[in-house]
């Protein structure tokens, strides 16, 4: 039996406008790109807020997540603005013809038939309100629709809602109002996030609390019909005083600039900051700066050791303060003596010394370069770990020397510590590096200090909770033997404390630091960095623009700090156990014969009679014993003369008359000594 020819037109002009409208979709889909632009939110390891990122034009808009908003909120929300929600494809036939009856009755507009799903096609492409727009609307929403589950259409609804000024969706209200996520929420905050975006501006209960307060009310009398509330707790609700506007959070500043810039594109990111410790740290920070001077900034990075997680960044004391809003943990700036333990590491590991070698701390000039220690004298005869827990310079400088500049630095760089060094073709020239001629940021120095303290594998540092800005595969690079970074971190611990703070082995429970401190040249920079406890710790304190700060060094303006954030870090710390995992170093031994003396033995000496001295001579005629001392048997003279030797064969000189006369001793390789003295006799009068 054939079809009618109608009946064939009518099937025929459906399809033809079904593929029109087919087409059309897919040639003309809703604009999401509002819809995808989120504010972001920085939070800490724990989950909590400490930074939000807002979008264009300083909007808050931070994306909705249904299963993290009070069930009773969405219950309500549905009930006032679209009950149909769930049954509807997008526009509710039934909510048109019921606005449309309603209306014509009233001869005004009584009440509107945009859907949910309509009021956020408006809001993903915001159109003059009239009748052409509604058009447009509604074939929004239809599309919407296909391309969305409802709990998604709410989502977006909920993320880019108004709720007057620059406040966007359901979270950003719930922050800027209540100081919370919309987890958990009262009737009375209910009532007024439903009714703010009916009418966001004039309803602001910050700027317009009678229009707040009334639409609240209404609202409330809405939820207690639809049995969603009891009238009597509707009418409490309606007596609650309205809210406030507060800030967004905006702590740890630098920090969740920096888990933004590693985590790209993620709206939603966990740091591995710990809230409470990064807290207390920014305190301290602003506490020491405002006493140190008004241009004065202060940086501090807390690192867990084994994991290599960044558990608290100050960037800067304050942003008040002068270079406040520059990251100081990632500007490079000379690192003064916190080098020198690694110099002498990679030492320990080519077998030039230990521990125990013995060097020589005495004017010694490297090319053109003369280096010299801080307090401007010299110690003679030292061991290597005195001369690190000291921070001696000279002995340093004869390290990097065996040790050679530029494959020091290369290790440096291999172990994540990019040293910025003006090119040389001198080695020699390198050679300050150990005194801070390179450029570190606080964050390559802790990546070192991080190895010092995990058996000397250098691993980068960890931002996010997940560390998926770290390449877990990647293996660890070896900045030193297991075995050199205990026998380091052992002289380290035992180097001075800073004044007022007992030693650790001297204080039960006391934080077992190894440490060292550093001071650049001209004092711009003071410097404290740590390792022990589970922490490595790196303290910066100075001014942003580099000026000097004449007579503070890292002894004095930072290594306190450094101590006093350890005190900090370690009630945060997890309770496990915090030790080194490896058996304590014991004190510095003899060393092999090999490495008994590093490099050149020391020159001679003399001890008696001294430079510069007066020496009365004996009346009895009794000659005078010289001593001295230096490498092998030291030949005597005096006024170029060999000096006499006695029956126990030290050198004696007895004066032949009052004056002044030279004393040399000479050593075996040719070096000298020279002491000018004065000999005087009872013919100049009494002995004083």
């Amino acid at each position: 039996m054939r079809l009618p020819v109608w009946v064939i037109g009518v099937h025929a002009a459906i399809l033809a406008m079904a593929a029109c409208l087919l087409v059309l979709d897919r040639a003309l889909p809703p604009d999401m790109g509002r819809g995808t632009e989120m504010s972001v939110v920085v939070t800490d390891s724990g989950g909590r807020a400490l930074r939000v990122f807002p979008v264009e034009d300083g909007r808050w808009r931070l994306a909705a997540d249904i299963d993290r908003i009070d069930p009773a909120f969405i219950a309500a929300l549905i009930e006032v603005e679209d009950q149909r929600f769930y049954d509807h494809a997008g526009v509710d036939p039934l909510a048109v013809v019921r606005a449309t009856f309603t209306s014509a009755r009233a001869g005004r507009v009584v009440s509107g038939a945009s859907t949910l799903t309509m009021q956020t096609a408006r809001l993903l492409e915001p159109r003059p309100r009239n009748l052409g727009s509604k058009v447009v609307e509604s074939w929004r929403a239809l599309q919407l629709e296909r391309r969305l589950t409802k709990d998604e259409i709410l989502e977006l609804y909920l993320s880019l809602t108004p709720y007057g000024g620059n406040l966007e969706g359901i979270r950003a209200a719930s922050w800027a109002y209540f100081g919370r996520e919309p987890e958990r929420l009262t009737a009375e905050q209910i009532a007024l996030l439903i009714a703010l975006p009916q009418s966001p501006e004039v309803r602001r209960p910050d700027l317009r609390p009678e229009h707040a307060r009334t639409s609240r009310a209404a609202i409330l009398t809405r939820l207690a019909e639809a049995d969603l509330l009891t009238e009597t707790r509707a009418e409490e609700a309606a007596s609650e005083p309205l809210p406030s506007r507060a800030d967004f959070p905006a702590e740890a500043w630098h920090a969740a600039e920096e888990a933004r810039r590693r985590a790209p594109g993620v709206t939603e990111i966990r740091t591995s900051i710990d809230g409470g410790l990064q807290a207390e740290l920014e305190a301290l920070a602003r506490a020491e700066a405002e006493e140190a001077g008004t241009d004065v900034q202060v940086a501090i990075l807390v690192v867990e050791t084994e994991s290599r997680a960044v558990r608290a960044a100050v960037g800067s004391a304050s942003r008040g303060r002068q270079g406040g809003w520059i990251d100081l943990t990632d500007r490079a700036r000379s690192p003064g003596s916190t080098l020198k333990p690694f110099i002498y590491a990679l030492a320990f590991d080519d077998g030039f010394a230990a521990a125990g070698t013995r060097m020589a701390d005495v004017p010694r000039a490297f090319s053109a370069y003369q280096p010299e220690n801080f307090d401007r004298t010299f110690r003679g005869d030292v061991t290597v770990a005195e001369a690190l827990q000291h921070s001696l310079n000279v002995p340093a400088v004869l390290a990097l020397d065996a040790v050679g500049a530029r494959r020091f630095a290369a290790s440096l760089d291999f172990a994540g510590a990019h040293g910025r060094i003006a090119d040389s073709g001198e080695d020699e020239a390198g050679l300050a590096i150990a005194l801070g001629g390179v450029g570190l940021t606080v964050r390559e120095v802790a990546t070192l200090y991080a190895a010092l303290g995990d058996g000397g594998s250098a691993r980068p540092l960890s931002w996010l909770e997940d560390r998926s800005d770290v390449d877990a595969d990647a293996p660890a690079q070896a900045l030193m033997t297991p075995e050199t970074a205990d026998e380091i971190v052992s002289i380290l611990r035992r180097a001075p404390h800073p004044g007022g703070r007992m030693p650790a082995e001297l204080s039960r429970g006391a934080p077992r630091i190894a440490f060292k401190t550093g001071t650049s040249w001209g004092f711009r920079d003071a410097w404290a960095a740590g390792t022990g406890d589970g922490f490595t710790v790196v303290v910066w304190v100075g001014r942003p623009d580099g000026t000097p700060r004449p007579g503070v060094t890292g002894r004095e303006g930072a290594l306190p700090i450094l101590f006093d954030v350890f005190d900090r870090a370690r009630r945060y710390a997890p309770e496990t156990d915090t030790g080194w995992g490896r058996a304590e170093t014991p004190d510095v031994h003899a060393p092999p014969a090999p490495l008994r003396r590093f490099g050149d033995s020391l020159p001679p000496e003399i001890v008696f009679p001294p430079d510069g001295s007066e020496v009365w001579a004996n009346e009895e005629g009794r000659p005078l014993v010289l001593a001295g001392r230096g490498a092998g048997r030291l030949s005597w003279f005096v006024d170029g003369t060999p000096a006499a030797l006695n029956g126990a064969g030290d050198p004696v000189w007895l004066p032949p008359q009052r004056g002044f006369y030279t004393i040399a001793a000479v050593d075996d390789q040719g070096r000298t000594a020279t002491a000018r003295v004065r000999i005087r006799t009872s013919a100049d009068g009494p002995a004083r």
